[in-house]
């Protein structure tokens, strides 16, 4: 058994790596070909505009996948650990830009390529409660015949937590989500024996897993995650103090933007970088520049 601690493929920083890196071309196409539910001709990681944080005072680009795949076509992959209330709309934002990026000035709108957006949440989706582990959603005509208005906008949600008691279910994507969920899981051990590409993401993880470098990351960024929560939690009951006297609305609006605060001084003093503070608390540059 190994000395090292098993690193989490649901944590972003390991997630990104482990199916973002070039090298990773055949593990990222077999995951995304159950994905999707067809076969993919290639796989390209090359044009990955994701930036891996190398030391804990480095900085840390952005942790969503985006893989190129069949040419011009689009995915990006995300890896979503910390409850958001607003997903449907940060869904809908991901994919605008992706698909955006498709043309060039001067080119004409039909030359934009597929795009598609993936969540693999480790918490249930608000609305989505009744629905499977895996929903498509596509821009569909609601009255008459349910026509798809155009295969170019895709979304695909994955919930891990809707996993649980479906060991016995065979499906490929299940063994990658139990793969996700948690690597030493016996399914995930039978499954290796027939999934080369499972197999070599294991081999992958525990070679991560091996590097120093690598843990310290994880550590950080896992104490950054519970920080936020502790600051969101203390941030609501505050606002909820201050509502008391103030009235409820003044109280949770003061509490939310002294959660934000209080999460962008713990970021300053472990010197992040001020856009990824600026991307998870929501401040502006000049506000969180007032904090110091």
């Amino acid at each position: 058994m190994p000395e090292y601690k098993l690193l989490s493929p649901k944590l972003d920083v390991v997630f990104q790596r482990l199916f973002g890196e070039v090298g990773s071309e055949k593990i990222t196409k077999r995951f995304v070909e159950k994905i999707l539910g067809e076969e993919i001709d290639q796989v390209d990681l090359s044009k990955n505009p994701i930036l891996r944080r190398e030391t804990i005072h480095g900085k840390l680009g952005i942790l969503d996948v985006v893989v190129e795949f069949n040419g011009r076509e689009k995915i990006n992959v995300e890896m979503q650990v910390a409850k958001k209330d607003d997903m449907p709309e940060r869904l809908l934002y991901y994919w605008s830009r992706l698909y955006g990026r498709g043309i060039q000035e001067g080119e004409e709108y039909f030359e934009l390529e597929r795009t598609i957006v993936v969540l693999i949440s480790e918490y249930e989706i608000k609305g989505l409660e009744e629905l499977g582990y895996h929903t498509e959603w596509k821009i569909i005509e609601e009255k008459g015949r349910k026509k798809i208005l155009t295969e170019k906008l895709e979304i695909h949600i994955l919930e891990i937590n809707k996993i649980k008691g479906k060991e016995k279910e065979e499906d490929e994507l299940l063994d990658w989500l139990f793969f996700i969920d948690n690597p030493k899981a016996e399914r995930v051990r039978e499954a290796m024996k027939e999934n080369e590409e499972l197999e070599k993401a294991n081999e992958k993880l525990n070679q991560m897993s091996e590097e120093e470098e690598m843990q310290r990351l994880a550590w950080w960024r896992e104490k950054a995650l519970h920080d936020e929560a502790s600051v969101k939690g203390m941030g609501r009951r505050e606002g909820i103090a201050i509502g008391e006297e103030k009235g409820r609305k003044e109280g949770i609006k003061e509490g939310k933007q002294k959660e934000k605060e209080e999460i962008a001084k713990k970021m300053l003093v472990k010197k992040m970088d001020i856009n990824i503070i600026m991307e998870l608390t929501g401040l502006s540059k000049e506000e969180i520049l007032k904090l110091k």
